[in-house]
């Protein structure tokens, strides 16, 4: 009893009963601490990227690289986002029938929204970059739409024209129209600059602008909204103006001209 009670007054006695306790502590704590669910996402996480490298292998590699590397007939994906695939591969641009065409147009997607997902958690596994836009993002609740129609105006209009009708480019390439595009498709674009457009990252143009600008098109798109200027022609702006004057405007004059000069020569012959 003596040499018991000489170890419990043993200078690290204590030392020795708060590292046990510690240890009990930690213990405990990794058994009821919420890890499980987190485990459970990181593992959700992973069979997604293995998912998506399954359809990347047999629909995407043969151009752009079985490691996302890119080819001759596909550029590179590392560091393009999901963004990109999410906007590519959803508006059925990819897989590209041709890598020849000058321009890729929409089309029906081949991959159901789940499968888009999954070749976009693969791609954006290779290197980071855009996220996909989250409803809250592209919603038009809270949106500036005059503000949007300025920022449209001054950044896009000039290859989409005013109202996102789209417009011809040059060598066969064209800015498509925005209609029937879904919000986030818009979004996506403005982050990712696909084909010929440019993109706009955060620091060139904040999440509320581009908010803006998809309330804009939403407005003025809208079957909803009339147009105070009468008969739009299509909406194309100057160029089916023009033509419209052209044709009708000069067609008449030549008309009156034509009649005044029958005219005329009647009132000689009589």
């Amino acid at each position: 009893m003596k040499k018991l009670s000489a170890r419990r007054r043993h200078p690290l006695a204590a030392v020795v009963v708060l590292l046990l306790a510690l240890a009990a502590t930690g213990g405990l704590y990794a058994a009821f601490a919420p890890a499980g669910k987190a485990q459970a996402d990181e593992t959700s996480q992973s069979l997604t990227i293995k998912e998506g490298q399954k359809l990347y292998s047999v629909g995407c590699a043969s151009c752009h690289g079985t490691g996302g590397q890119g080819t001759s007939d596909g550029p590179s994906l590392v560091g393009v986002g999901a963004a990109a695939v999410d906007f590519q591969v959803g508006t059925g641009r990819m897989p590209a029938s041709s890598s020849q065409m000058a321009q890729i147009p929409a089309k029906k997607p081949i991959y159901t929204q789940a499968q888009i997902d999954q070749l976009a958690a693969y791609v954006a596994s290779l290197g980071a970059g855009p996220n996909v836009p989250t409803k809250e993002q592209y919603s038009k609740e809270g949106a500036d739409i005059a503000r949007g129609g300025e920022l449209f105006r001054t950044n896009c209009a000039q290859c989409h024209n005013f109202t996102g009708k789209g417009g011809a480019l040059t060598k066969g390439k064209y800015a498509p129209s925005l209609e029937d595009v879904a919000p986030k498709h818009i979004y996506e674009a403005m982050q990712t600059g696909p084909q010929n457009m440019p993109s706009f990252p955060d620091t060139t143009m904040t999440e509320k602008n581009k908010k803006d600008i998809i309330a804009y098109l939403n407005a003025v798109n809208s079957s909803e909204t009339e147009n105070p200027g009468g008969l739009e022609l299509g909406g194309l702006g100057p160029v089916s103006e023009g033509l419209f004057a052209w044709i009708f405007g000069l067609g008449a004059l030549i008309a009156v001209a034509v009649w005044v000069a029958a005219r005329t020569a009647k009132a000689k012959k009589s």
